[in-house]
């Protein structure tokens, strides 16, 4: 029996175990009965008019009519069962092809203070609170120029206490002659309109990864 499962592909335990089963046995989870009539008639009444209704908003309407009559619950997963063997579920929503990407470009500089890079990250300490940590980074010499922690959402306010860190701490109170690229996602905090403006106001050239590439997004903190 062990050549004949491993070809093909089966446990072996479980082949031995079914050939010891009686002629007559039948799976109870397969052949059971359901007794769905009266609730594939409610649910095609309930989504009749309403075709847009996928199987959560119907077992929606079908608890209040059910609670208003004072019958039985249906539960959630019976409703999603039932709408999936008489086909009332709604079509899936087509995923959208990731345009493929060449990732051949150098992050990495040649001199300090040509390009910068910004991102962020999040971790959980031991009692469960979040904390969230933005950072500035040279392409150069991998400096972290600055940094900022909080256990709130990362906002537009702390990208920009951010930005003007890293300009203070390259340059003092004294701004650069020639414009430093400031490379970053596509985050909000870093595409808002007043992040833009600020960054162009203390010398730096906003630039941002390409939407829906992830490994671009990682080739700053790699490089």
């Amino acid at each position: 029996m062990k050549p004949v499962c491993e070809v093909l592909g089966v446990a072996r335990s479980g082949a031995t175990a079914r050939r010891a089963w009686p002629a007559h046995w039948r799976d109870g989870w397969s052949t059971r009965r359901t007794h769905d009539e009266a609730l594939v008639g409610e649910l095609r009444e309930a989504v009749a008019h309403l075709p847009s209704y996928g199987y959560r908003r119907a077992w929606g309407v079908l608890r209040r009519q059910r609670e208003a009559r004072q019958a039985p619950a249906i539960n959630l997963k019976r409703v999603y069962r039932v709408m999936r063997t008489h086909g009332l579920l709604l079509a899936p929503k087509p995923v959208p092809l990731r345009p493929e990407r060449c990732h051949e470009g150098r992050v990495v500089v040649d001199a300090s203070n040509l390009r910068w890079c910004s991102d962020g990250f999040e971790f959980r300490c031991d009692n469960g609170e979040p904390v969230r940590a933005t950072f500035a980074l040279d392409c150069y010499d991998r400096e972290a120029m600055s940094w900022a922690a909080t256990t709130a959402a990362q906002t537009g306010d702390i990208v920009r206490n951010v930005t003007l860190a890293a300009v203070e701490h390259r340059f003092g109170q004294s701004l650069h002659k020639r414009s430093i690229e400031w490379l970053t996602d596509n985050g909000a905090p870093y595409v808002a309109r007043r992040t833009r403006a600020f960054a162009l106001d203390i010398g730096l050239e906003p630039s941002t990864t390409p939407v829906c590439s992830p490994q671009s997004n990682g080739w700053p903190n790699l490089l």
